[in-house]
């Protein structure tokens, strides 16, 4: 059976090489992101047990480790990112899956990590879809070259007024001039697509998808508060699905904060929760 978008049903098994696949995706994504500021001050992307350790620029989300666990970790290597990260002003956040191995997590609770946070993983399995019709009145598609502001401002706001039940994580907290500079770099990332969702000639909503080795990714998805419950999220997930479809991908992934409206709204749509990242300190 096929759920809307062209889904199935069927129980998703996240196996090491599936968390792995979909954690070198975010590696990779985050590293593209750094490349584009490789020229400014302080900027760091160091491989790190097949993973990643960046920093961009102070108080940016983007300053963590990502991708550990699912290749040899070397403790020095480790202690000298830690170092760097020091030397900027960085604690080290490190985003580890609930399947790494290689001792990671051992090895980062006796370096003196400590657990602050979750993060879940959910995925979707795609299969051949027709663009889906969007509610009348919006209209869902690539953002145009002149509509980068536009979006900025509309994800943005939808940030800043979560529509959630759930109190946000501490280090998942950030103002808004930090996550404008993330979007800003994210912009350069090749290969990542930014959707709005137009509403009487206005953008109402926006999100990010990226498609690597047929993994879609999604993200970056909000919309501006007067213009919720009218169907808008729904619209523009479908709406990459179905592109993403077009372009061979066969899975797509979102990562939300546990119990969140965020991931209810992913739920309904047919993704099933793959594991949890655990964030430490």
């Amino acid at each position: 059976m096929s759920a809307p978008g062209g889904s199935t049903d069927a129980p998703i098994f996240a196996s090491v090489e599936l968390v792995a696949r979909i954690e070198r995706a975010e590696r990779d994504l985050l590293g593209a992101a750094v490349a584009a500021r490789q020229d400014a001050p302080g900027v760091m992307a160091r491989p790190l047990g097949g993973g990643l350790v960046v920093w961009t620029r102070p108080g940016s989300p983007l300053n963590k480790l990502v991708g550990l666990g699912f290749a040899p970790l070397d403790e020095g290597e480790l202690e000298a990112a830690e170092v760097a990260l020091a030397e900027r002003g960085q604690a080290a956040q490190a985003e580890v899956a609930t399947l790494a191995g290689f001792g990671v997590p051992e090895l980062l609770t006796r370096r003196g990590y400590v657990l602050v946070g979750f993060e879940d993983v959910l995925g979707r399995r795609i299969a051949p879809a027709r663009a889906p019709t969007p509610p009348p009145g919006l209209q869902v598609r690539r953002a145009r070259p002149e509509e980068h502001e536009a979006w900025v401002d509309a994800v943005l706001t939808g940030f800043a007024n979560p529509d959630d039940s759930v109190a946000r994580q501490e280090h998942d907290v950030f103002d808004r001039a930090a996550l404008e500079q993330v979007f800003r770099d994210l912009a350069a990332v090749p290969g990542l697509e930014r959707w709005v969702a137009v509403w009487g000639g206005r953008v109402v909503g926006g999100a990010n998808l990226r498609v690597d080795g047929g993994l879609a990714q999604l993200a970056g998805a909000a919309t501006v508060p007067a213009f919720r419950r009218r169907g808008v999220q729904s619209a523009l997930l479908e709406a990459r699905l179905a592109a993403a479809s077009a372009r061979g991908a066969d899975l797509a992934v979102i990562t939300t904060q546990p119990g969140s409206k965020s991931q209810l709204n992913a739920q309904r749509a047919g993704f099933q929760r793959l594991y949890t990242r655990c964030v430490l300190v």
